[in-house]
């Protein structure tokens, strides 16, 4: 699907699991760009963190190595972290910028010290934000599209048919979350342009409920439950106030309760 997919990075433990995820979206001969900014341009620090950046680059070339995709680390300095991240992928023309929320440790807001919110914004590549669930899941039992509107988007719906090709087919399942009386509904079955089966499903909320924009994160995951949750994959669709979904209180309320993966999907 990708040519080119920067993915920048901040711990060692972090680097193996992002690239074996961007690789079940890159093109044959495509290429994984590992970035690790250092976030200081005073020497002494820098000195250190230059030192300590090998514990990037060693795993991000055998993990490339495994799974015979090329992988280029590259290591920076900078104090303004999410402008060099925007500016490497400009630089390098890459298709999509695949991260993670990390936040400050001793916050229980992902955002908070992170770069994603800004990236998000400005990138011009698409933007996949992964959960710490989805670095750590070592298999994909089904893909879970919840849908807003009438069509989910073009961006998320190609992003999980080709993870469902490289994960030798599972389900994707197009959950469809509209107003109405509260029920289940089973639509029809299709397929996407890759010949994945897609499976339809429709839950209906009040409407009083569904136009709560502060409940959204709640009604997707609990129409996921009732799959026994996956991979959740969320694209960048509006909602019925004409304002963009995937907004930094949205993902951070998202990412926080969820029990399942899930990736962000903004292109």
């Amino acid at each position: 699907m990708y040519r080119q997919i920067l993915v920048p990075v901040q711990e060692p433990a972090e680097v193996g699991p992002l690239i074996r995820f961007a690789a079940m979206l890159l093109d044959t001969d495509g290429q994984i760009r590992v970035l690790h900014v250092i976030p200081t341009t005073t020497l002494p620090e820098v000195t250190r963190e230059w030192r300590a950046s090998v514990h990037m680059v060693v795993p991000a070339h055998e993990a490339g190595a495994a799974l015979d995709v090329k992988v280029d680390p590259e290591v920076r300095a900078a104090t303004d972290v999410p402008g060099e991240i925007l500016e490497s992928a400009e630089s390098h023309g890459v298709d999509a910028i695949l991260l993670t929320l990390r936040g400050n440790r001793r916050s229980r807001n992902p955002f908070v010290g992170h770069t994603a919110s800004g990236i998000l914004h400005h990138a011009r590549a698409n933007v996949l934000v992964l959960n710490r669930l989805g670095l750590a899941a070592d298999r994909i039992p089904r893909i879970l599209l919840p849908i807003l509107g009438e069509r989910p988007s073009p961006t998320a719906a190609q992003v999980a048919e080709d993870l469902s090709v490289r994960n030798g087919g599972v389900p994707v399942i197009a959950l469809g979350i509209g107003a109405g009386p509260s029920e289940d509904v089973t639509g029809v079955d299709g397929r996407g342009p890759r010949g994945t089966l897609i499976q339809r499903r429709r839950t209906s909320f009040p409407s009083a409920i569904l136009g709560r924009r502060h409940q959204l994160p709640e009604l997707i995951l609990e129409a996921a439950a009732r799959e026994r949750y996956g991979l959740l994959v969320v694209g960048e669709e509006a909602d019925r106030a004409g304002g963009p979904l995937l907004t930094r209180r949205f993902i951070e309320e998202l990412f926080r309760a969820a029990p399942c993966p899930v990736m962000a999907v903004r292109g």
